[in-house]
């Protein structure tokens, strides 16, 4: 039979109860506003009853606080990190392409290509007017190199876009290995805590998903939690989670209390993988020991589960519209050694894509780099092309590599760089270097058959200035054997030419008397057929042609893309920020703090507490009887 003062511990149960439920509706007030704060309830249940032997049997004693639990339904996170990878992989390429579509921007406020083009056509129409004349000719060359100065400016501002994607992804780096630092200290506290089965670190699993939510921006991620079992008795659960992350398709970054980290490393001159790269992009690799700083496996940037703004910063950084070089090996050819000693390969590969075939496309490195033979990376040091045999000779050196190179890599695929699907800088690169070597090829070839005013074979008057010293190219079209075109890395051909260093002849800057005007060389000085024949071939496109257009059609080209890739990406961005905010709300209906709902329960239970103090009271009084009046 309970004690007489039974009543008293009842009262006294629902009066902690109360109490519970009350701070517990304080908390959830007080942290209205905080990010990522989950709305807590207590959990009680009635206490164990009292056999009393009694008719009645058992008697009700009162109740008890199981736990303080946070509400949340993890089926709305898992599409929130889902939804939040895609739309940090578009915000990047929003951002990114509107500063692209700036650049090339041609109205009323800034001159671009089409503007400077059509004053340059104007000034060539004048000398065709008046090819004796020096001031007309002067123009057209101030013309002409205010075009190179657009491409110029053009290319650095690309430069610095593909610089800043490749700065930020070393921010982005930073932040997921901080962020798996911080989970991974957070596993253990929460451990620490729940380890007996009956606390709930709620705060602390907060804390932990607004990280989640970071890093599910950052990078496409999966989150396991399992409970950790008794070793020696497999049905016994220890109260304690094993928290694992893996990100990139299934790549483990956290897993309990350990996590991994990543290190970004600048590519060497002779890694370089397109030939208007900048310098120092950034390759990332595991950490395989924090203690010493020993790296380990390559982090694939090119991963298709990559993910998250990740994706979007390498897209931009590396997006080649898939035209990157692929081929199969069909010789090795050991060579005599070089001049350092070293003994040299020589590795042939058969391409056929026509972006390959084709010069002034051409996007290979001037400096070396790193080709992919059969899942095997080598280092190359030049390469040469036969345009006849389509074939690509790549001198290989083997140094660097702990594999040799065989004859087990015959038949194998040969590639540089990756095939990514995206138009990034180093496709609108590529676009203004084809731009600018097929349009100074056509135009130098016809100044070349002509005669100046002093009656010399004409000169070229678009060239590109060297990156040392202060000579120009002369663009000798490479070696002819036999009738059969090679070209060299090392040859002074158009290949040299790119928008970054498209410049004007700076003898025909000096002497503009120097463009060759006419078709005969004893021709008067009033002769223009020779412009006649410019001005004709630059306004044909059976004679020269960009991308199946007249050239003055680069910009329209270039704009459809751009414009295509901005809008698309600032509609995914929209569509996927509403979806975000949708299924955030919906998140939020379930684990976030209504106002008026905790007013209703901080009255409700009130008025819970204050029946259990009337509880307490009521017995009280009886005790008072009971003690006082009757003796006991």
């Amino acid at each position: 039979m309970p004690s007489q003062f039974f009543g008293l511990t009842i009262g006294y149960s629902g009066l902690l109860a109360a109490n519970a439920a009350l701070n517990t509706t304080g908390n959830n007030i007080s942290n209205v506003e905080t990010e990522g704060y989950s709305r807590q309830q207590i959990k009680q249940a009635a206490a164990d009853a009292l056999r009393v032997f009694t008719d009645y049997g058992c008697a009700g004693a009162g109740v008890e606080v199981l736990a303080i639990e946070r509400i949340r339904d993890e089926f709305y996170d898992v599409k929130y990190w889902n939804n939040s990878t895609s739309a940090g992989e578009y915000s990047m390429k929003s951002y990114y392409m509107k500063q692209i579509e700036d650049y090339f921007t041609d109205d009323s406020t800034i001159e671009g290509f089409k503007t400077i083009f059509d004053s340059m056509m104007n000034a060539l129409a004048e000398v065709e007017k008046q090819s004796g004349s020096d001031s007309t000719k002067l123009a057209f060359v101030g013309r002409a190199s205010s075009l190179c100065d657009y491409f110029n400016s053009t290319a650095a501002n690309l430069e610095q876009v593909q610089k800043d994607a490749n700065q930020e992804i070393k921010i982005k780096i930073d932040e997921i290995n901080s962020i798996a630092e911080e989970i991974a200290t957070l596993n253990k506290q929460i451990n620490v805590i729940e380890i007996d089965g009956k606390s709930n670190a709620n705060e602390l699993r907060d804390a932990r998903s607004v990280l989640l939510d970071e890093l599910s921006a950052i990078v496409d991620m999966e989150v396991i939690e399992t409970p950790i079992t008794d070793t020696n008795n497999p049905d016994r659960y220890t109260g304690a989670h094993r928290l694992i992350v893996k990100i990139a398709g299934g790549q483990t970054l956290v897993d309990g209390n350990d996590y991994r980290t990543m290190e970004c490393v600048a590519r060497a001159e002779e890694e370089k993988i397109n030939q208007s790269d900048i310098d120092g992009l950034y390759d990332v690799y595991w950490v395989a020991n924090r203690l010493t700083g020993e790296l380990g496996d390559e982090f694939s940037l090119y991963n298709a589960s990559l993910g998250g703004e990740l994706t979007g910063l390498i897209q931009m950084r590396d997006g080649n519209n898939g035209e990157n070089f692929q081929g199969t090996v069909t010789d090795i050819n050991t060579l005599q050694p070089g001049a350092d000693g070293k003994i040299y390969k020589e590795v042939k590969v058969k391409v056929t894509n026509d972006y390959l075939l084709d010069m002034n496309k051409c996007t290979l490195s001037d400096s070396g780099g790193k080709i992919n033979l059969g899942n095997q990376i080598y280092y190359y040091t030049k390469w040469s092309f036969d345009a006849d045999k389509k074939e690509y000779t790549f001198t290989i050196d083997e140094s660097p590599n702990d594999a040799n190179l065989t004859s087990n890599r015959l038949g194998k695929e040969a590639s540089i760089g990756a095939s990514l699907q995206y138009q990034g800088v180093p496709y609108y690169m590529a676009q203004m270097n084809e731009w600018v070597r097929t349009f100074s090829e056509a135009f130098n070839k016809i100044l070349n058959e002509g005669y100046d005013l002093y009656g010399d074979p004409g000169n070229l008057m678009f060239t590109g200035d060297m990156e040392t010293g202060e000579e120009q190219y002369r663009f000798d079209e490479g070696l002819v054997d036999g009738g059969k075109r090679t070209l060299s890395v090392d040859d002074d051909s158009y290949y040299r030419l790119t928008a970054k260093n498209f410049s004007i002849l700076d003898a025909m800057v000096t002497d503009p008397d120097l463009l060759a005007t006419k078709v005969g060389q004893t021709e008067g000085v009033d002769e223009y057929k020779n412009v006649e024949r410019l001005v004709e071939m630059i306004n044909d496109e059976t004679k020269l042609s960009f991308r199946g257009a007249a050239a003055s059609e680069f910009l329209t080209c270039i704009l459809s893309d751009i414009a295509l890739n901005a809008n698309s990406a600032d509609t995914f961005y929209a569509n996927y920020t509403n979806m975000g905010n949708s299924i955030d709300n919906q998140r939020l209906s379930i684990s976030g703090v209504d106002q008026d709902e905790e007013a209703v329960n901080l009255v409700k239970y009130q008025n819970a507490y204050n029946l259990a103090s009337r509880m307490i009271q009521t017995m009280t009084e009886v005790y008072d009887r009971l003690i006082l009046e009757t003796g006991v």
